[in-house]
């Protein structure tokens, strides 16, 4: 099974463009869709949620047409949004039993094997009778996780499920994810490089709601090779090196800033060739479509 995309467009009064044109191929396995805050990422995963129509565009999930037969996805659907409430008051046992009988699971004996088997997954059910509102942001979004997945679906959407996360707790919820996605296809939408260079076999930068590259990380990263040039300047230099270099990236260090330049050949001077990497490439490309925007026409 695969999701297919094609030419997915979603406009918002007065005139802003959400989505323009949005065309992607997402296998079994994890799927990393990568943009800056306003990309375009949350519009397309509430789309992909069924929780919002597209204004043109067709999708399917295998045979299954996503705009037309929206009962038919959410019965194989798992979402995990950007946000999402819980009652403080309530143990995790007890919201996940509640969430279970909406499922459909009647039978107390089964829903009590899915809640236990849920809760384990997600490594939760030794604070299973801990009331939520206790619970730290990386629990909180390990119980979204067992929610989503009540009734093992087969499509995953987890929209920007690493922010706010202390370093362990991302760790965790990251490897979470890597296992789920052997099974089932997921799709992660985030502004974190990192966590896309980590978990994805496919991925997709967005920006402005446009799609800028579909690849493979390693193979973007290995395109990329004899493309990417570093020096540290004063940050009173910054400002001309923009004018006359094509800067994707700044980076404060002990005080001075390093600038990452793209370009086929060396740009002399006190510049260095390094390898690239996934942020390299994020960057280039995003950078590219904010160049392209702000052109006389």
């Amino acid at each position: 099974m695969e999701l297919t995309i094609r030419d997915v467009r979603k406009t918002y009064r007065p005139g802003v463009q959400a989505l323009r044109g949005v065309s992607l191929t997402i296998p079994m396995g994890m799927y990393g869709l990568l943009g800056p805050n306003g990309a375009g990422k949350s519009t397309l995963m509430r789309i992909l949620a069924t929780l919002q129509e597209p204004d043109e565009g067709r999708i399917h999930l295998g045979s299954i047409d996503v705009i037309a037969q929206k009962a038919e996805v959410r019965r194989i659907l798992g979402y995990l949004p950007q946000e999402f409430g819980v009652y403080p008051n309530v143990s995790a046992e007890s919201l996940l039993n509640h969430f279970a009988v909406l499922e459909g699971f009647t039978s107390r004996a089964v829903r009590r094997e899915v809640v236990e088997t849920l809760l384990r997954r997600v490594n939760l059910w030794d604070v299973r009778r801990r009331r939520l509102g206790g619970f730290s942001g990386g629990m909180r979004q390990r119980f979204g996780v067992a929610v989503a997945l009540i009734g093992d679906p087969q499509l995953l959407i987890v929209d920007e499920p690493t922010a706010g996360l202390d370093p362990g707790e991302r760790v965790r919820f990251l490897n979470l994810l890597s296992e789920l996605g052997e099974r089932s296809i997921v799709v992660l939408s985030t502004h974190i490089v990192e966590d896309v260079a980590q978990l994805c076999t496919r991925m997709a930068i967005i920006d402005r709601g446009a799609i800028l590259l579909e690849a493979d990380p390693s193979r973007a990263i290995t395109d990329m090779h004899g493309r990417i040039w570093r020096r540290t300047v004063a940050r009173s230099d910054l400002s001309e090196i923009r004018q006359v270099h094509r800067v994707i990236s700044t980076r404060l260090v002990a005080g001075r800033t390093r600038v990452h330049v793209y370009a086929d050949t060396s740009p002399g001077g006190e510049f260095e060739a390094v390898a690239p990497d996934l942020e390299d490439v994020y960057f280039a490309h995003v950078a590219s479509m904010q160049v392209a925007t702000e052109a006389p026409v």
